[in-house]
């Protein structure tokens, strides 16, 4: 038996436009309600909220049982930390901050075992083999890692040419709120000057054959982004939809 399909990787290979939701509430409750939402993919953030190990394995095992594609973000491209990870089943990863193709060269190897990556054998003692059951898992692992990387500085954008041509990186992320920062906007998004970079950097990303993506509760932008095809592109936070439905309902009260 091999490894579990990898449906998030295999549906940005058709080229596919799929929506999704970034869940910072390091929560398996909320993520569960999160995957009964019709989201395409859920996101658990690693960088940003407060996720640790067995948080984020609590989250896949809730979200394993519904129609919708976990993505992890962990707080940095580190192989440990990446190898436990894959043990614990993570299949898709969203790694921040890359800004050089040998950096996304490093993470390519971390996830694949050896002798194409430097992964650590030893995922019989998890869930990623399904704690063994799954006999060739190592044999068929590295063809179900989906391997995503954020650019979001200066750097990674002068550099991004180079990271679009390193063979095993599926797609490549654009993080427009760093971005815009590191430009001199911050809190400002839709800047035109922002805009056009991040505009560009998605249709090289397009035009090289690799999956885009991006995260933008506008509204405009959004709209913007579907027609240009941008691959996965998240509307949301779960923590956004929270604070924004409670305020709401509490406003109706006053």
């Amino acid at each position: 038996m091999p490894a579990p399909i990898n449906t998030f990787k295999a549906a940005l290979a058709r080229d596919a436009q799929l929506i999704g939701l970034w869940l910072g509430l390091a929560n398996a409750y909320t993520a569960e309600i999160a995957a009964l939402s019709g989201f395409d993919w859920l996101l658990i953030d690693g960088e940003h909220a407060p996720n640790d190990l067995r948080t984020i394995m609590e989250q896949l095992a809730v979200m394993q049982g519904y129609p919708v594609a976990a993505v992890v973000r962990p707080p940095t491209g580190d192989r440990v930390l990446i190898k436990q990870y894959l043990d614990i089943g993570v299949q898709s990863f969203l790694v921040p901050m890359v800004e050089s193709a040998a950096q996304a060269q490093e993470i390519v190897r971390s996830v694949c075992y050896p002798p194409r990556g430097v992964r650590g054998v030893g995922a019989s003692l998890g869930r990623a083999s399904r704690f063994n059951a799954i006999g060739d898992y190592q044999a068929t692992a590295d063809a179900q890692i989906c391997v995503l990387v954020q650019v979001e500085s200066r750097a990674g954008i002068a550099e991004l040419d180079g990271i679009l041509a390193v063979d095993g990186v599926d797609g490549v992320f654009i993080g427009p709120a760093d971005l815009a920062a590191d430009m001199g906007f911050a809190g400002d998004l839709g800047a035109a000057e922002v805009q056009a970079v991040v505009v560009d950097a998605l249709g090289r990303i397009n035009a090289a054959g690799k999956a885009s993506g991006i995260l933008s509760m506008d509204p405009e932008l959004l709209r913007g982004y579907r027609a240009m095809g941008v691959n996965f592109i998240a509307v949301g936070t779960d923590v956004g939809a929270l604070t924004g439905g409670l305020r709401a309902l509490r406003a109706q009260h006053l």
